[in-house]
């Protein structure tokens, strides 16, 4: 949430422009390719790089490096920045979700604990490349939160049950490799950091907090 006045100020100076407000709605479920955002708002590559730059400096948005493709970038909000301001998204219906990382040993893990906890739905999680077991440092963070998650095992995305009526990737290799598998299902993309390469508390508590306000949002807007 913004800390003062003067940030409340510049984030809704920021978004005073239609434009940019386009952009905001655009990202509000899913992190997206600068490319991507161009296409679909129909905006010049130059106008988007103005617009994106007028909203990082406000702290609306941020531009990080694909951990997949480095040659990629994503933009995505930085969602204590519109606690107050929530951008207007159209409500997406699914019964089925599928929550996808590379090893389906910690992000896509946690992602189904807290869709599960904060909806009552079941969903599936899966991986591109998975892994032997859940991560143990995905198991304690999940369980210092009041979800178990230690008797899941990690999966491919062949052995997914039910064709899913929405795919949510929850890391930028997993995106970048599935993205034309899973062509004629409706994708979200959230660009998060994977714990597991720092193996700290802290990288798993960030991870946590970070997928768990993208699950808060997510739930608002889907229907069954």
């Amino acid at each position: 949430m913004p800390s003062s006045r003067e940030q409340r100020a510049a984030i809704h100076a920021a978004l005073g422009d239609p434009g940019r407000l386009a952009i905001v709605d655009a990202l509000t479920l899913t992190d997206r390719a600068p490319s991507d955002l161009a296409a679909m708002l129909e905006i010049a590559t130059n106008l988007l790089t103005h617009h994106l730059d007028v909203l990082e400096r406000a702290g609306v948005i941020e531009r990080v490096i694909s951990t997949g493709d480095r040659r990629r970038r994503y933009v995505r909000l930085v969602g204590s920045a519109l606690a107050d301001l929530a951008p207007r998204t159209a409500t997406i219906e699914a019964d089925t979700v599928l929550f996808v990382c590379t090893a389906n040993s910690a992000r896509s893990q946690l992602a189904a604990g807290l869709w599960r906890a904060i909806t009552g739905r079941e969903c599936e999680s899966a991986g591109t490349h998975p892994g032997p077991r859940v991560d143990p440092g995905a198991v304690a963070v999940a369980a210092r939160h009041g979800l178990d998650i230690a008797t899941q095992r990690p999966q491919g995305i062949e052995e997914v049950t039910a064709r899913p009526d929405l795919v949510v990737t929850v890391c930028d290799r997993a995106h970048e490799e599935t993205v034309q598998y899973f062509a004629r299902t409706p994708q979200l993309h959230w660009s998060i950091d994977d714990p597991a390469e720092m193996k700290t508390r802290a990288a798993y508590d960030q991870a946590f907090e970070d997928v768990r306000s993208r699950i808060t949002r997510l739930a608002e807007q889907v229907a069954a």
